[in-house]
This record gives C-alpha cells, sequence and structure tokens, in this order.
C-alpha cells in the first residue's frame, strides 16, 4: 500500500498507530477513520460510491451479520466445483469486523441489539441466556402463524407416521410453500430451519431403511409420485422438492452455504420449556422442559436429545461471565475478574450434572437411554450429504467457548482437528464471540503475568474442573465409555463422533477413550506436562495441586481419647473454593516414628539430608512440587523426604517380594510374612525391617542396601504415598474460604502378631494418623512451616438437590456425618422453605461419642432439623421430641441404626417413595463404612416391607427406582479390609457362567485376579447397571483401569465387600508353548462367546416382550414396549428393530462366533495335530469350517431368511398389510430371539468345558507334551464340531416358525384371505400348475460324503477362501461427516463394531501364522516334490476346474449367505505380494493337486500316490439334519475324569507294549497301510516317535481295495453331545482325528483293526509308534 486511504498519508504509515508506537489497526479496520481527520472512507469500508458513508455505517450495524457477509452465495453448480467447501464460510476476523470486534462484550451487546428484530438469525447470544433462546416458543409460534405451519403440523406427526411406515407419503403429500423472506418471516427462521432439517433427515433415513437392507427377498423401492429436489445439489437428491426447496432457501438466509442438521437443531433448539419463570440454576434443566417434535417418539430418543440440551443450557451464564472476565482484564481490575473466575467455576462445576440426565439405568424412569437403542439417532443425524458438515457433539457451544477461553493451542487430535472445522458452521454470533475470547485480551495469560495467588489458584480450579482428572470433559468421556461399550457389543457398527474405528488397536469404545483423552491432554498440556494419560492421575498425588498448612486439632464429642477430630487446615490465599459434598484429597506424611524405624535399619541416621536419585514416578513427584510451586527449578529431594512421603505402610505383596529378593530369601521374617493368608499384612517396613536386620547375614544386608553408592536402591524400593480423601465437614459464604474443616476418625489396627508377639500393640492409619494422631504422642505437635499437598474433588453422586425445598435424610455411622455438617449448614443459610424437611439419623457407639451435638441442637430448637439417634453400646438414649424440638433423655436397649430406621419407618417410607408413587420423592444420603451402609439398607428394606410392599422383592424395586432417580445417594468409605488368599480359586469357565442374564442368577466380575459378585450392587452403581451387564461374566480390568477406578479408593472399599476369591492362574506348560498359545486364545473365545451372549440380551429382551402368550417372563420384558404406540403396531420402532437385529444375525452369521476368530482356532488345531501325526499318515480332521458353511447355506436358512424377508416387507410400501399379520410378527419375534439365546448359552457351555479341559490335561501323568497337544486338541476340535453341529439344529429349529398364522390373529378369515391374495399376486400360488421334470437337480447337493472328516488340505482350502474373502482394510474416514455417512449406509445387518475388530485382528494373525509356518504347511500338504513353473499349475488347475465345473453344480445362494465372507482383499494382497506362499488359485485346486500334477509332462509324481478322499464341493441344503426339533444335546462329561481315565492308558515304555525292534518292518507298515484303506490311513514315511495313525470309524465305509463308498449308517438316537475327553480313550472309536466326528459308534471294520494290531500303544483312539 503506497498510501493511507483514509488519511492519503505516504508510506502506508498509519498516524494513529505512530502516536502512540504501537498498531492501532484492529480486526473492525482502520481505527484512524473514527477521528475528524479527511480521508477517503468510501474506499477504508468498500462503501459504495454516491451514497452517505454516516448512513450507510450506521444501516450496516443495524442488519444480521449473515446479511452482511452472506448476501451472495454461489449457485449450485458453484458450489459442486469446489474442491473446498469450507472456503463458503467467512473468517473469524471478518465475523469480528462486522461484529463489532473486541472485546467479547460488545458482540454481545450488539447481538442483543439486532436479534428481536432479525429473528436471531445470527445464532441466539445474550448475557441472560447465553447461547440459548430468550423465549424457546417464539419462533415456533411465529411459524405456525404463517404458511409454513404444514411443516411444523407434520413435525408433530412424525412419530406416528414412523409408526405407521406411512413417513415418506406423508412428506411426498405436502404443497410446496416457498422458503423467501415474503412467505417465512425472519422470527420463523429458527423454527423452519429445524423442522424442515428434521424432515428432510428422517425421509432419508426411512429411504435408506426401508426392509431391503437387510435379508430380502424380491427387493422393491418406494418412488413418491412427486417433484424431487435432485437439481438443488446432492444433499436434497431424492428428497422431494416440496421440502427440500424451502430447507435450501432457509438454510441460506440462516448463512448455510448448504442445508445441513446441526447437532443443537436437534437438541437445544428443539425444545419447550414448562415453567419460564424457574429460572434457578438455569432455565433448561431437562425437568423444566419437554422435546418439541420427536422424531421416534420413544422415551430413549427424548431422554437423549433432553440430556444433550440440558448440557448445553447448564452453560448459559458461562457466556456473561468470560466477557464480564475478559472487561476486568482490560481495567486489570484483579478483585473484579477473581469474583468472574470463581463464578465461572461454579458454573463449570455444576455442568457434569447434566450427564447425569442421560442414565442407563433401566429403572431410571424418563431418564433412561440404552446403549442399542441410543445408536439409532447415529443414523438418523448422518449428514445429508458427503461434503456437509456432519451433526456432532463437538457442535455443542461449551466445548468452543472453553477452548477459546483456555487459549488452546494445538487440534492435532481427531476430535481436536473435527471440533475446529465444525466450529467454522456455526452461527456467527457464536462464532464471533468465540473470535473475541480467542483473539483479545487473554485471560490465562494476564492471570499468569498478574503473580496473584488467588488468581492462580482459582484459574488452576477452572483447568481442573474443565479438563482434569474429575472435570467436565473426563465425566464425558466415562459416560461416552459406558454408552459406546453397549452399543458397540449390542451388534451395531456405529460409533457416535465417528472415533473408534473397529480396526484400530483396541476395541472401539476404547478406542474412542483414548482420542478423548488425546483431546484432552492438548487442553492442558499448555499449563502442565502430562507424563501418564489423564485418567490415570486419578487417585494419585496429581490430584494435589495446591499447598495447605496444618492449623488446628479439636474435640468435636466428649470422648477423651479423640477417636473423631474436627482438623481445621489454613488454605489462605491458595484459590481453593468448595461446595458441600465436596472432598479435600491429602497427601499425607508418615509419622516420624516410623521413619526413625526405617532409618535405623537401614543405617540411613547420617543420609537424612542425603540427595537420592529418582525413579520415573518419584521424578514425576518432583515436578508436580515445582508445577504448584508456579517454578521451572524442579526441587531435588532427599532421603527424609522418601522417608516422609513414600508407601511405609501397609506391607504389600510387591513390598515384601521386593524385600525378600534384595536379601537373597535368607529372612525368615519376610518368609513369614509371604506366608501369610491376607495381603495387605497389618505392619510397616519399619517393623519388617527391624525384624529382618537381627537375622540376615551382615554381608547380604550390606550388599542390598549399601550406603557407599547413591542411595538408587531407596527409591526403588519406597513407592510414592498416595493421598487419603476426606468429606469436608464447613460451609463458608466467603467468596475465597480461608480454612476447611474435616472430621477425621482415627483409623486404628493391631499389629500382625509376626511383629507384636504376644503383646497387644495398636496402631493408626498412614492418613488419620498424621491428621489426628493419638492424644499425648510425640505426633501430636503441629507443625505449622509443614506444607500439605491438598486438591478438591467433586463427587457427582452427592451433591444437595438443585430444589432447595426437597426433603431430605442424612443417614451416619460415627464419622460420617462429616459431609452432612456442610449439607445442613448450607441448607440453614439458605432461604428456608416451610415445605423443606432435613432429618438426620445418627448411628454411634455411645453417648460420648455424638459429634457436633451442641451445633444440632440449635438447629433442632429453631425448629430447622430432626435428628434421630442410635447408641449401639449405650442404654443412656437421646429420642428427638416433636412438641419440644429437642432431644430427650430415655433409658432403652442398646441398638443399631437399622433398628433406628425400623421405628421412624413411616416417614422413611414416604421419603423413599418417589412421588409418581405417591410418595414424597425425598434424597436420601448415606454415608458411613460398608457395615454401615448394610445397617441403613436392611433398616430401610425393613420400613418398607413394613409400610407399603407386600415382598421384599417389591421392596427392593422401591429402593431400586430411588437409585435409578438418582435420590438415593452412597458416600461409603472403608479401610481396605485384608483379602483372604486361601478361597478355591475361580477359573474362566466359572466366571463365564456366571453373566446374570437369567433371572434369579449371580452376575461376577474379574479384576485384577479377583472375583467380585456384584449382583447386589448392581442397581446402586452410579454409572447404571448396562456398563456392569455389559462386563459381567469376563475380566473387565481394563475397563476398570479406563475408567479410573483404579485408583478410587471409594471403589476399592465397596469391592471388597463382594469378593469371592481369586481367578485361577494361567496353568504352567512346562514350557509348552503350542498348549500355552491355545490357551491364550480359547480364552480370548471364550471372552468373546460370553461377551456375545451378554451384548444380545439387551435387544433380545426388548423383542422377547412382544410375546402375547403369556409364555414370556417378566424379567424378560424391555423397560418399554416398542412393538405398540397408540395401540397400534410399532412399524418404525419394533418391527425395525427385530428385521434388523435378526438380519444382521443372519447375514453375519454369527460373525463373532464363527467368523475368522473361530477359523484362527480351526487353523491352528489341524495345524498342530497334522504336524504332530506321522509324517505319513493322512489325518482325518472334522469339517467344522464346511459343518457352518452348509448349515449358513441350508435349507432351513433359506427358509428363516425368507421369513425375516416378509418382515422387512412390512418397512417398505406393504406396511399397512401387518395389520394382517400383527400378531404372527410378535409371536415369531420372541419365538426367535428365544432361540437365538438358548444357542448362545449353548455355545458358550461348550467353551467353558474346551476352558475346563486345559486345566484337566495338565493334570494327567503324560510322558510328553506332544501327548497332552493331541489329547487336548482333538477334544478341542470336537467342541468345535459340536458348536458347527448346534449351528445347524438352531437353523432346524428356527425354521419351524413362520410369520403368518392366521389363527393367532384377531379376524383370522381375513388373514387367511390376504395370504391368498399375496400368493396370487406374487405368483407362488400357480406353483402346483408347473410341470414336474423327471431328474431335475435337486435344491441342494448331497453333503454326505463329507461326513467323515477332512484332511488338512481341506481345511487349508477353507482357510484359505476365508483369506482371500476378508474385506480389504483401508484407511478410515479422516473427517467425521465422512465417518458418520459411512455410518448411515452402512446396513444394519453388517457385523458390530466389537466382532469387526475382532475378526479384522484373527485375519491379521492367520495370516500371520501361514506366513511363519509356510514350509510346514507345504510339508503337511500334498504339494508334489518336483519343481513346476507357475504357469504349468495354472494350466492344470484351469483344466481341472473346468472338469469340476461340469461335476459341481451349487444351487443357488439364498439371500442369507449373500455377504461376502469376512475376509477377501487382504488375502488378495498377501498372494500378491508373495507373503503367502501356497497355490494362488481357488481353494478348490489344493485338495485335488495330486491328480493335477500326473498329467504335467511327466516331471515326476506326487509325493503321495494314493487315491485321496473325494470332499463334497457342494454347500448346499442340510436336509435332515440330526437331532433337530430335539433338545439341545447333553453338556460333555466332566472333562477331568475323562482325562484321567484316558491318560492312564497313555504309559509308551510298559514293558512287553512294543516289540524291542527299532522300527516296524516295511511289511508291517504295507499291511498297515492296506487296512487302513478304507479307514482313511495311509502309511507313514517315517518312524518316528511322533508318528501318529488313525484308527476310528467313519461316518461312510470304503470296500475294501476299491476304495468305493458304502452306504452311511447313522445311529440317531445317540446325542450329539459326546464331546468328553472319554471320546478318545483307547477303544472307544470316536477320535476327531480318524474318528466319527458324530459321536457315533465306529463301524466293526475299525474295531477289527484296533484290536488286531497291538504292536503300537494306544492313547485317546490314536495309536503312537514305539518309544525307545
Amino acid at each position: 500500500m503506497s498510501a493511507c486511504p483514509v488519511s492519503g498519508m505516504a508510506g502506508g504509515t498509519c498516524p494513529a498507530g505512530s502516536a502512540s508506537g504501537r498498531s492501532q489497526v484492529g480486526p473492525r479496520g482502520c481505527s484512524f477513520s473514527g477521528y475528524c481527520q479527511p480521508g477517503d472512507i468510501h474506499a477504508a469500508f468498500d462503501i459504495p460510491r454516491g451514497v452517505d458513508a454516516e448512513e450507510w455505517l450506521r444501516m450496516r450495524e443495524r442488519k444480521s451479520i449473515n446479511e452482511v457477509l452472506y448476501r451472495n452465495f454461489p449457485s449450485v453448480k458453484e458450489i459442486e466445483h469446489l474442491k473446498n467447501i469450507d472456503t463458503l464460510t467467512a473468517s473469524d476476523h471478518d465475523l469480528l469486523a462486522v461484529a463489532l470486534g473486541a472485546p467479547a462484550r460488545q458482540v454481545m451487546i450488539r447481538a442483543e441489539e439486532i436479534g428481536p428484530a432479525t429473528g436471531w438469525k445470527d445464532g441466539y447470544l445474550s448475557a441472560e441466556h447465553g447461547f440459548c433462546p430468550p423465549d424457546y416458543n417464539e419462533s415456533p409460534g411465529a411459524l405456525a402463524n404463517s404458511p409454513g405451519r404444514i411443516w411444523s403440523d407434520l413435525c408433530e406427526r412424525i412419530p406416528g407416521c414412523v409408526a405407521r411406515g406411512k413417513l415418506r407419503e406423508s412428506v411426498a403429500a405436502l404443497p410446496l410453500v416457498q422458503g423467501t423472506e415474503d412467505v417465512i418471516p425472519d422470527k420463523a427462521l429458527w423454527a423452519a430451519v429445524v423442522a424442515l432439517g428434521m424432515i428432510c433427515s428422517i425421509y432419508r433415513y426411512e429411504d435408506k431403511n426401508d426392509g431391503n437392507e437387510g435379508v430380502t427377498v424380491n427387493p422393491t423401492k418406494y418412488r413418491p409420485d412427486c417433484e424431487m429436489g435432485d437439481g438443488l445439489g446432492e444433499e436434497m437428491t431424492g428428497i422431494p422438492l416440496c421440502v427440500a426447496l424451502p430447507y435450501w432457501q432457509i438454510s441460506r438466509r440462516m448463512g448455510r452455504a448448504i442445508p445441513h442438521l446441526t447437532f443443537p437443531d436437534q437438541a437445544s433448539y428443539n425444545m419447550k420449556i414448562r415453567d419460564p419463570t424457574s429460572t434457578y440454576p438455569y432455565v433448561g434443566r431437562f425437568d423444566n422442559m419437554d422435546m418439541r417434535w420427536p422424531v421416534f417418539g420413544e422415551r430413549t430418543e427424548i431422554a437423549f436429545q433432553k440430556g444433550c440440551a440440558d448440557t448445553s443450557a447448564s452453560f448459559q451464564h458461562g457466556p456473561d461471565a468470560i466477557a464480564a472476565a475478559q472487561e476486568h482484564v482490560m481495567n486489570r481490575n484483579n478483585e473484579g475478574l477473581l469474583r468472574e473466575l470463581i463464578r465461572l467455576k461454579e458454573i463449570l462445576e455444576r455442568m457434569p450434572n447434566a450427564f447425569h440426565t442421560i442414565n442407563t439405568n433401566p429403572n431410571s424412569g424418563e431418564n433412561y437411554v440404552p446403549g442399542h437403542q441410543w445408536v439409532r439417532w447415529g443414523k438418523f443425524s448422518a449428514p445429508l450429504s458427503k461434503r456437509c458438515p456432519a451433526s456432532s457433539g463437538l457442535q455443542f457451544p461449551p466445548f468452543l467457548v472453553m477452548d477459546a477461553f483456555l487459549r488452546r493451542k494445538k487440534y492435532d487430535s481427531f476430535l481436536g482437528a473435527e471440533g475446529l472445522h465444525l466450529r467454522a458452521w456455526m452461527p456467527s454470533n457464536l462464532r464471533a464471540f468465540i473470535a473475541a475470547v480467542e483473539l483479545h485480551y487473554s485471560i490465562p495469560d494476564y492471570v499468569k503475568q498478574s503473580g496473584d495467588p488467588r488468581l492462580m489458584g482459582v484459574f488452576e480450579g477452572i483447568l481442573e474442573i474443565y479438563c482434569g482428572s474429575r472435570g467436565f470433559l473426563s465425566t464425558h468421556s466415562f459416560k461416552v465409555f459406558g454408552i459406546l461399550e453397549v452399543a458397540s457389543k449390542s451388534g451395531r457398527t456405529e460409533t457416535n463422533g465417528g472415533s473408534g474405528a473397529a480396526d484400530g488397536d483396541g476395541r472401539p469404545w476404547e478406542e474412542t477413550h483414548r482420542q478423548f483423552n488425546e483431546s484432552m491432554k492438548e487442553r492442558i498440556l499448555p499449563y502442565r506436562d502430562l507424563a501418564v494419560e489423564p485418567h490415570e492421575m486419578r487417585g494419585t498425588f496429581e490430584e494435589c495441586r495446591y499447598k495447605a498448612r496444618l492449623a488446628n486439632r479439636s474435640f468435636v464429642d466428649a470422648d477423651p481419647n479423640r477417636s473423631i477430630a474436627m482438623v481445621t487446615l489454613d488454605i489462605q490465599n491458595t484459590g481453593i473454593t468448595f461446595q458441600p459434598g465436596d472432598r479435600l484429597a491429602v497427601m499425607p506424611f508418615n509419622s516420624w516414628g516410623e521413619c526413625a524405624k526405617v532409618a535405623a535399619a537401614l543405617g540411613l541416621g547420617d543420609y537424612l539430608d542425603h540427595r537420592v536419585p529418582l525413579t520415573p514416578t518419584w521424578k514425576r513427584f518432583s515436578q508436580h512440587l515445582a508445577s504448584i510451586s508456579h517454578t521451572s527449578q524442579q526441587p531435588e529431594l532427599t532421603v527424609k523426604d522418601i522417608l516422609r512421603r513414600g508407601h511405609l505402610s501397609p506391607i504389600t505383596k510387591e513390598l515384601a517380594l521386593k524385600i525378600h529378593h534384595m536379601l537373597r530369601a535368607s529372612s525368615n521374617t519376610v518368609l513369614q510374612v509371604l506366608a501369610t493368608e491376607e495381603w495387605p499384612v497389618r505392619a510397616s517396613l519399619g517393623d519388617l525391617l527391624q525384624c529382618a536386620v537381627t537375622e540376615t547375614n551382615p554381608h547380604i544386608w550390606d550388599r542390598a542396601f549399601d550406603l557407599s553408592g547413591d542411595l538408587s536402591w531407596l527409591t526403588d524400593l519406597i513407592a510414592v504415598e498416595v493421598p487419603r480423601t476426606y468429606s469436608i465437614s464447613t460451609h463458608s459464604n466467603e467468596l475465597l474460604p480461608s480454612t476447611v474443616d474435616l472430621t477425621i476418625s482415627r483409623a486404628e489396627y493391631k499389629l500382625c502378631s509376626t511383629f507384636a508377639g504376644d503383646k497387644d500393640i495398636t496402631s493408626a492409619g498412614v492418613g488419620s494418623g498424621f491428621l489426628n494422631p493419638f492424644v499425648n504422642s510425640s505426633d501430636e505437635m503441629i507443625e505449622t512451616d509443614e506444607e500439605i499437598l491438598v486438591g478438591v474433588s467433586r463427587p457427582l453422586n452427592f451433591q444437595l438437590p438443585l430444589d432447595r425445598a426437597a426433603p431430605c435424610a442424612f443417614f451416619a455411622g460415627g464419622s460420617g456425618i462429616a459431609p452432612f455438617r456442610s449439607f445442613w449448614q448450607a441448607r440453614m443459610r439458605a432461604h428456608h422453605n416451610p415445605a423443606r424437611r432435613d432429618i438426620l439419623y445418627l448411628g454411634v457407639q455411645c453417648r460420648e461419642k455424638f459429634c457436633y451435638e451442641d451445633e444440632l441442637r440449635d438447629y433442632m430448637e429453631a425448629g430447622l432439623m430432626e435428628v434421630h439417634l442410635a447408641f449401639s453400646r449405650d442404654s443412656r438414649g437421646l429420642v428427638y421430641d416433636q412438641r419440644t424440638h429437642d432431644l430427650v433423655e430415655k433409658e432403652m436397649p442398646p441398638r443399631y441404626i437399622d433398628a433406628l430406621i425400623v421405628e421412624q419407618g413411616a416417614t422413611i417410607s414416604e421419603l423413599v417413595m418417589s412421588k409418581k408413587q405417591g410418595g414424597l420423592g425425598g434424597y436420601l444420603y448415606v454415608c458411613g463404612s460398608v457395615s454401615v451402609f448394610d445397617s441403613v439398607m436392611n433398616g430401610i428394606r425393613k420400613a418398607l416391607y413394613n409400610h407399603c410392599s407386600a415382598t421384599m422383592e417389591s421392596a427392593d424395586i422401591i429402593i431400586s427406582k430411588a437409585f435409578a432417580e438418582r435420590r438415593f445417594m452412597l458416600d461409603v468409605f472403608m479401610t481396605p479390609k485384608p483379602l483372604p488368599c486361601n478361597l478355591p480359586t475361580i477359573s474362566l469357565s466359572q466366571l463365564g457362567r456366571h453373566t446374570g442374564h437369567r433371572p434369579d442368577s449371580r452376575m461376577w466380575i474379574a479384576v485384577h485376579g479377583s472375583v467380585y459378585d456384584v449382583t447386589d450392587f448392581c442397581p446402586m452403581h452410579p454409572g447404571g447397571t448396562l456398563i456392569i451387564k455389559s462386563n459381567a461374566g469376563v475380566d473387565c480390568s481394563k475397563t476398570f483401569d479406563n475408567l479410573a477406578h483404579t485408583n478410587n479408593p471409594e471403589v476399592s472399599s465397596l469391592l471388597t465387600k463382594y469378593f469371592i476369591g481369586h481367578l485361577t492362574p494361567k496353568p504352567d506348560f512346562h514350557a509348552s508353548q503350542d498348549l500355552s498359545d491355545m490357551y491364550d486364545m480359547w480364552s480370548s473365545y471364550l471372552r468373546t462367546t460370553v461377551e456375545t451372549l451378554v451384548a444380545h440380551q439387551f435387544e433380545m429382551y426388548e423383542i422377547m416382550g412382544a410375546s402375547d402368550d403369556g409364555t414370556s417372563n417378566e424379567f424378560l420384558r424391555g423397560s418399554e414396549n416398542v412393538w405398540s404406540r397408540e395401540n397400534s403396531v410399532n412399524i418404525g420402532l419394533g418391527v425395525r428393530m427385530f428385521y434388523d437385529y435378526q438380519s444382521r444375525l443372519l447375514q453375519g452369521g454369527f460373525s463373532a462366533l464363527f467368523g475368522p476368530k473361530l477359523h484362527e482356532l480351526v487353523l491352528k488345531l489341524s495345524f498342530a495335530l497334522a504336524d504332530v501325526s506321522s509324517a505319513g499318515t493322512d489325518t482325518r480332521l472334522p469339517d467344522v469350517l464346511g459343518t457352518i458353511a452348509r448349515a449358513k447355506t441350508s435349507s432351513d436358512a433359506v427358509a428363516t431368511s425368507q421369513e425375516v424377508a416378509l418382515v422387512g416387507r412390512f418397512l417398505g410400501e406393504n406396511s399397512s398389510n401387518i395389520r394382517f399379520a400383527e400378531k404372527g410378527v410378535f409371536n415369531y419375534a420372541a419365538k426367535s430371539v428365544q432361540l437365538d439365546i438358548e444357542f448362545l448359552e449353548d455355545i458358550r457351555e461348550e467353551a467353558c468345558h474346551g476352558m475346563d479341559a486345559f486345566e484337566s490335561v495338565m493334570a494327567m501323568d503324560a510322558q510328553t507334551d506332544d501327548e497332552r497337544v493331541i489329547v487336548l486338541f482333538s477334544f478341542l476340535m470336537q467342541t468345535l464340531e459340536r458348536m458347527a453341529k448346534r449351528l445347524q439344529v438352531f437353523y432346524n429349529k428356527l425354521a419351524q416358525y413362520k410369520v403368518y398364522q392366521p389363527t393367532l390373529e384377531k379376524n383370522p378369515a381375513r388373514a387367511r384371505w390376504n395370504l391368498v391374495r399375496r400368493r396370487v399376486f406374487d405368483g407362488s400360488f400357480f406353483t402346483l400348475t408347473a410341470e414336474t421334470v423327471l431328474g431335475a437337480a435337486p435344491a441342494y447337493a448331497s453333503n454326505h460324503q463329507a461326513a467323515g472328516g477332512v484332511d488338512f488340505d481341506g481345511v487349508m482350502k477353507r482357510i484359505q477362501d476365508s483369506l482371500r474373502n476378508a474385506p480389504q482394510l483401508g484407511p478410515a474416514p479422516q473427517s467425521l461427516n465422512a465417518m458418520h455417512l459411512a455410518r448411515a449406509t452402512t446396513p444394519p445387518t453388517e457385523m458390530n463394531a466389537m466382532a469387526r475388530h475382532e475378526n479384522n485382528t484373527a485375519v491379521r494373525a492367520m495370516s500371520s501364522f501361514i506366513d511363519k509356518n509356510k514350509r510346514a504347511i507345504r510339508r503337511l500338504s500334498k504339494m508334489p516334490s518336483v519343481q513346476l513353473t507357475f504357469e504349468q499349475i495354472q494350466a492344470a488347475v484351469e483344466q481341472q476346474d473346468g472338469l469340476m465345473g461340469m461335476m459341481n453344480r451349487r444351487p443357488p445362494t439364498p439371500p442369507s449367505s449373500t455377504n461376502e465372507s469376512p475376509m477377501s482383499a487382504f488375502m488378495k494382497s498377501q498372494m500378491a505380494n508373495g507373503s503367502l506362499h501356497g497355490p494362488s488359485s481357488s481353494a478348490s485346486r489344493a485338495s485335488s493337486m495330486e491328480r493335477m500334477m500326473s498329467g504335467l509332462q511327466n516331471r515326476g509324481r506326487a509325493l503321495n500316490s494314493r487315491m485321496p478322499v473325494q470332499q463334497s464341493a457342494s454347500l448346499g441344503g442340510m436336509g435332515n439334519i440330526p437331532g433337530a426339533g430335539r433338545s439341545p444335546p447333553t453338556p460333555p462329561l466332566d472333562a477331568t475324569t475323562a482325562l484321567e481315565a484316558m491318560m492312564g492308558k497313555l504309559n509308551v515304555r510298559r514293558s512287553g507294549s512294543v516289540p524291542p525292534s527299532p522300527a516296524m518292518s516295511l511289511g508291517a507298515v504295507s499291511e498297515m497301510g492296506r487296512m487302513g484303506t478304507g479307514l482313511g490311513i495311509r502309511p507313514g514315511r517315517s518312524m518316528s516317535v511322533r508318528s501318529v495313525s488313525s484308527v476310528g470309524g467313519n461316518h461312510h465305509h470304503y470296500q475294501a481295495g476299491q476304495g468305493q463308498q458304502s452306504n452311511m449308517t447313522t445311529t440317531h438316537g445317540k446325542k450329539l453331545s459326546s464331546n468328553s475327553l472319554r471320546s478318545f480313550m483307547l477303544g472307544s472309536g470316536n477320535s476327531v482325528i480318524g474318528g466319527n466326528s458324530n459321536g457315533g459308534p465306529a463301524s466293526s471294520r475299525s474295531s477289527s483293526v484296533s484290536r488286531g494290531r497291538n504292536t503300537m500303544p494306544a492313547f485317546g483312539g490314536i495309536r503312537v509308534a514305539p518309544t525307545f
């Protein structure tokens, strides 16, 4: 620029900037233009020539931002050619220029002036309401008074139209109403954009989910008879013009270049307020809102959307607080800034409560949101095209504003990048406000530069409450974690927010959790150095961010021993604030006495001030000290620091093992400690070292604790202590409290007899002993110069109700009164409401231990409280007098608090019961030890039983409802008691059988090697029941860690109550890698079976609730009737749920159970069995994969698919016909899912039996590991075969049920006539008129040839087929809207996200295994020994394929097998890259390779010149399945008994069992080969000790010398069970290797062969070469 366009000054120098030495040009433009200097103001502001500049500027300020910046949007064709759609949005600087620039208050003032006149088209923004509408009814009312009323009327009808299946017809019937300004006023714009967005999205959803996306026959697509909006861009393609055109027009008026539905559109702007005057603490609360236009109309949708709107509305006053804080920064007003920062902190502290309005507890009433239904919104809210922004929670204003407030610098994570992208599409006022906060007057920078410890402390609290380990974002991630886990396990492919790809390193919900952590770290990294994940900081020193000093200890009762004391801490100028119910984490110091014991034993008396090298954890602690001291210099820790701040008591197993190792097992005392039956040991490190030093060799001691070095062993031996958490016992009205009170009960324990001997020595706990030591002890002196690390945390499940008039009951035992002191102080200082009741039920030992008696009497005298007492060891009772409002003495027998509750049962029962049940709906709080909690709960149950319920079960239901409604809150604590370690261990199979999904069954979980029965705790779980149920029966340690429960002392304390034993460790397989690897694989598969069973129950039970025949148990019914709406069939919910569920189950073929994970097991078991067998033996293996394939393509599977397709038709044009099959669909759905769950239970039971076999086989007396491998792997192969057979039986049973059952309908005659009419229309009625052709091909090919098992080549053929068909694992979509779109286009029949992740992992494992063992696989296959070129092999293969294609004709593929097998492109890439060195042709070529090679130029003969057993090429129908229609097979016999009986025959060194010859003669080999011709036995090539041959029977026999088949004889009377390891005993004839895979008797010839040749010892039905 050569000259200033305003002043005309040459050189481009700003005259306003030159005066002050710094630039004055801000985002609004030239500041000089505001002065009186002459200049070209038209050029400066781009004002048209000939227009009055002053008037033009004034009018511009009165226009909306959208009118100024988005006057001329590109046309549809121009937008289509844009490479980057984000260029259509204005930049932040342009927005600020129009919005009057910085500070943020100016943006807010302008929005308040312009908004009401322009319909708030720039977005809602005001000081009082924040980003919420000032009047939620204004815009919908304006729309209702305009021609756009047809849209709002349709929105009111949408749930009914969806339920009837008439949504698309209703939309197409609308008249065209333009969305122009002359038709739709500005005041109606927000309602119009929400209504039209919902209509277009639900239309697109219905169009994609019309019954043709799953199992279908002759699919038809609905095409409305109206004009479509295809010419308005790809977003409107396929949507009727009557809604597409106005949506396109309205969107442009709102500043949206392309139509798209945002998350706030669906939630925040789609609500109506019940009482606008109910403003405390904010208007848009869950209980003060109703959803205006629901789409599906069911409770889950409404609860989820209301919860999201509540989360956003809870930040209502946040913008005003931030704007005020920025103004104080401008004015350098520290006191004003302090007030606003505290105000903002209080707002953020309240926000996590909004998350709890979304509850996964089925008893939570209108707050219940089950995870499997929640994801329905993932499909509905998918973007209308690839290019438009996705609807995501990242669009919520609180996230975006707080990121700007904290000056977030990094957006590299997936969620960070997408949040920044979506921010550009937010309303203009919101964007301008965020830009003003982010770009000008930085609040964090000012706080840091001020040096004010109060400001820094409060800002530290804001940072912690927003993105700390217990803050808003952490709470959000934990809530999402639980819902996503349930959703991913319950048959869904979607993950909300587009994160958590199934091909990532973890499972979907774990991947999402990782991405949340990355995003949280980006926010917090500018202020802290994070060496661990955010959730790993919980329960560690990282949570203690402040320094305090011990000010005072005082008595609170008449107990002279001061077992309970009030401890006051000085927090002056720290910036700490707290609310009632908050807790204080305290880092305790070890007593000087304990430190002296350790120092004396180790000789550290002269080294207390010696600096020591730090381990990584101690280094983190040192860095933490520097961080909270606001210094960059890291302090050096001394020996005294380690002893005072390290863990010295109690003795953990890890600590004892360290001492044991350092002393080289030379201390008897340490050995006695290690032999204890309970951990941890009640003693300290000083006690242990004091005893060990007297009995250990001095040379060993001095070498272990070398004082001549740098003492690095000290920090390795002593870990950093963890903080103790105590409830805050005071409420302060001060802006910044100067002190905080804690009520500390001293934890006392008896010293372990190993150290105390016959003496009775009492010691105090570390934390309570530091804060409340023994009276007159050496630790009684208060050291005022010692700084204590503290931190404030807010329990989300223990807070006062927002309704200050709600009645509250407090149940406390002993020091459990601590939090209630802050509760009653806060309630008394608030405005008194006559309707309010505050009642304290207190249980203590005696009168002397009645805490805070004088304070309570004052409140009672004023009529503000009631207090009821129970003394457990004192007969001098105190009774509350209602007339005098005081406590009067009364002699009574000692009693516990449960007796007191029963006595007051009438009042308490009314408090427990909800208002809907006629009760008071009170809030009940319990604080105390676990024993107090048990006593309180027992008393409440008895009270309800006496006054409200007829049975104890109904009393439990009332209590569960109170928990679900979050009116029952717990603060349970206890000193973690030692857990016994001498209980019988619990195996994985025992754990897996206790999933609690059936009535009256128990629910177990395993955490870090311990097993807990959580059945009784499940209804009380604060996070809901579903997250526990989804982890039932498995080791959930990883989930436990991710949810930060591992370091949570409250959780650890509660778990000890439900402890039932330790998990059985992995057996010692004596260095047998095959057994060890198989154990890991089988345990992983067992986990899959358990998780699949548990996950399917969520949808199963809702569908089973449809049964109207009275057979379904109430326990199995869903919490909501998904089948009915307004006394009509709910097609959109119930029918669609069942259709999607059953289609996914059938088309996916139980992908989690029978997909690549099972294929991997078959591969490795087959390889091991073939490898351990004789090199010349033709090993016969069960055709597990073939059986599964035949089951999925059988005639029963086809019939089942046809019935499911019939259900799908009701979702499309035939929706009206469901009235003729209403009862039939209900009954079919209930019966189907009942079979599903029974089948999954059977598969789990089979997997459990296989798991039991590992321990059994290791207990056997076997000479070699190969013997164990053969026996165990054979048993596991038969187990897998039984699973495959169960799949056949499942399809057979399911095929017996039909949808059309006229006898069940209300009008049977009309239902029959409709059936006939349907048959006439589809042509099936005239089938009998077709001519029958003699000799026509059957519908399926016979599969009796495959019944005798397959060889290793057959197994590899199917494995390679699976790998070839595996889907290619391409790169995941990189943008959020791309992921949302992919989610929307994914058919509901695809496998769920968890199964997809497991299958992808299995595919990679199989490919790696094949590549690693390619030499062995070639050796075990039938590949020729000669070297042939690829062209020769390919030519022979093509010729063979031509012949085989003429011989084998497959039947048409039924609908249930239309999906590809889960493995393809991955194998293709492996074959192309040479990773797999097997044949590159189809799988059928490998098995016939020997025959092909014989015609190749006489280059050589195949290695094994014999006639191979023919394999059936058909995967046709199964025909009559043995056992179909009968009861499920009985479970196998006890694995241990069978294995012991079998292994008794494994002594291969028994004298006389084998000839002394080192090898069999050639004649013997030939004779065996001739005799084995009909048995699948082939001569061996060598006589190694591992050589084996099969002698079991087959399903069919061969005529001797000819190899021709005779008719198969099958004994159907025997059950399919025969799965016990007894099948592998000598002479059983049921061996898997060469045995009867159906478990039937072996042929007589097989028996004669087995009896006739005794030269080889036999075990498990397998003959083994002699050992020499």
